[in-house]
């Protein structure tokens, strides 16, 4: 299930909201492009009355006095192109800017339940791939294509001023223009978007394979994961051949198109100045005004490639914007910490429950271990109860108040989840704390990184909290160390840790849970256990067997009732190795 794509009518709504944010320089654009447009029209016009009055006979002052006046006017043309193209690139990058921002803000708003099964690549690919395309057509293309459609439509008028009889000849090629382009645009469109979203898959099956490639090479998947980026990139062939094909035959008949009319005018011109029905001067007038149409029309044939790209591409972007996200519904806060489960159910595919009715009171304050072997739901549930997901059936609650139904910025005041999976952002050590409180001082982000042992090395780098990190890059264990850290300045009440410090070394994993332990005395601990000693050290241990809990109990009343919990424990104590819970 792919992310939304806008519709033509989302699309144009978006671009009248973009252009009405930014009246006072889309006004100037569009004075200074038509006075550069008007202003270029009145050479050709000079030159058919030079040639008028030089077949009639006339003197050199007047023939230097036209000269210097297409001189004049080529000036004034060169700058009020160039302060056109200024004006054209700021607007771009106001717009731009508008729409990244806003792209960002719903992206970052868009349900993770919602990323996760639409795949990672087709949201990678509109943030990356298509963000570009859209920004060379708001800088490029589209001004090209905007003024180059002005241009045309001004010169045609240009024609009539001089002689409507004059623009009978150039009737002849809309026949050719009219026909190519209504076949090219009726296909054009479904092919760039089919184009992009097969780029997505592309993306998404070699995101996937590089981020498992262990488990690719334990279970000898490699050739299937082989066989299934082939047919991705057979697939993403035919969407490039298919709109190659367009072109080829677009590109060719449209040339021809807006070469003809420069052409049968000359011919057709030559018969009208012998019936008397046209001057010598209108004729050349007119003929170069058709030659003026090829750059302006070339310009608009060049660029109305990449103008298709870019509109696939802001078709996709926009319809980030129709990614339905649940409103918040609670009108009352939570009467206290305890978070309860009841009867829920949960499925990433319809009909295949991957959590079968739990029924779980978390006992505000306490440390909860969740264990259990791998797929048996103890990920999904940690993100229930820390609200990334909704149920499909039965609540998830805290204080009485669902989850689901609180705002982003209350729910992450109540619970925060922590996964595996720890990212490290282009900035600072400080900028990358930050996100958690922006207003935590100095002294707080170091207490938070000493809580979680990163102060010493944070104070080893060239800059301490100021380095930019990049070059060389954080360890694993150190980005994890700075995930945690964000987690201690959030300072929620309740915290999911989903193996949290699974890549730390073990013995140092067990000190950094215990100083966690220390730090947020008197928070409520979900610990998605990976080693058992997270067990042991645990207040309650939930045994997930199955979208289950078979077991619940303190570690000493699980080991003696001799349950699944007891085989798995004595199995662990009895080697030198520590296997996975």
């Amino acid at each position: 299930m792919l992310l939304p794509i806008a519709t033509g009518a989302e699309i144009r709504a978006y671009l009248r909201r973009l252009m009405k944010a930014h009246p006072r320089m889309l006004a100037l654009v569009v004075t200074l492009h038509v006075s550069a447009a008007v202003a270029g029209l009145v050479t050709p016009r000079l030159l058919g009355d030079l040639v008028e009055k030089t077949s009639a006979g006339t003197t050199t002052w007047t023939v230097d006095r036209i000269a210097l006046t297409i001189t004049g006017f080529v000036v004034v043309v060169s700058v009020l192109v160039r302060y056109a193209r200024l004006a054209s690139a700021r607007l771009g990058e106001q717009v731009l800017a508008t729409l990244r921002e806003e792209f960002v803000d719903r992206v970052l708003a868009v349900p993770p339940s919602t990323v996760e099964r639409a795949g990672t690549g087709d949201l990678l690919t509109r943030a990356s791939r298509d963000v570009e395309g859209t920004s060379d057509t708001v800088r490029f293309a589209l001004p090209e294509v905007v003024v180059g459609i002005l241009q045309v439509v001004l010169t045609i008028g240009a024609i009539a001023l001089v002689s409507p009889l004059l623009l009978l000849p150039a009737l002849i090629a809309v026949p050719v223009l009219w026909f190519s382009s209504r076949w090219y645009f009726r296909r054009a469109p479904a092919g760039y978007l089919a184009s992009s979203a097969a780029f997505a898959q592309l993306t998404d099956g070699l995101a996937e394979t590089v981020e498992g490639a262990r488990t690719v090479d334990v279970l000898r998947l490699r050739q299937r994961r082989l066989d299934r980026t082939q047919d991705h990139l057979r697939g993403m062939y035919a969407t490039y051949l298919y709109t190659l094909r367009l072109r080829t035959v677009w590109f060719p008949l449209t040339e021809f198109g807006y070469v003809l009319p420069g052409a049968v005018t000359l011919v057709a011109g030559g018969w009208f100045v012998v019936e008397g029905w046209a001057t010598v001067g209108q004729v050349t007038a007119a003929v170069l005004y058709f030659l003026a149409l090829i750059d302006p029309l070339d310009r608009v044939l060049s660029w109305f490639d990449h103008l298709q790209i870019g509109f696939a591409s802001f078709a996709r972007i926009v319809g980030i914007q129709s990614v339905a996200v649940p409103a918040p519904v609670a009108t009352a806060a939570p009467s206290s910490e305890q978070i309860v489960a009841r009867g829920v159910r949960y499925a990433y595919v319809d009909g295949r429950d991957v959590l079968h009715g739990i029924d779980l009171e978390i006992r505000p304050g306490e440390r909860l271990a969740v264990v259990g072997p791998s797929g048996a739901g103890k990920s999904t549930l940690g993100r229930l109860l820390a609200g990334i997901h909704a149920p499909g059936s039965g609540t998830v609650t805290v204080g009485g108040v669902p989850l689901a139904d609180l705002p982003l910025s209350e729910l992450r005041r109540h619970v925060a989840l922590v996964t595996q999976e720890h990212h490290v952002f282009l900035g600072t050590v400080r900028d990358n704390l930050i996100l958690a409180r922006p207003s935590a001082g100095t002294e707080d982000l170091r207490r938070a990184l000493a809580t979680v042992d990163a102060l010493d090395w944070v104070d080893a780098l060239p800059d301490g909290l100021d380095t930019t990190l990049g070059e060389p890059p954080l360890s694993p264990a150190q980005a994890q160390q700075l995930a945690l850290a964000r987690l201690v300045l959030a300072d929620p009440h309740t915290l999911v840790l989903d193996e949290a410090t699974s890549l730390i070394d073990p013995r140092a994993a067990r000190h950094l849970e215990r100083s966690l332990a220390g730090a947020l005395h008197g928070r409520t601990v979900i610990a998605i256990a990976h080693r058992l000693f997270s067990a042991h050290d645990a207040d309650r241990v939930a045994v997930v067997e199955d979208g289950r809990i078979t077991e619940l109990g303190s570690h000493d009343e699980l080991v003696a009732a001799g349950g699944a919990y007891a085989a798995l424990w004595r199995s662990w104590h009895g080697t030198d190795r520590q296997p996975t819970a």
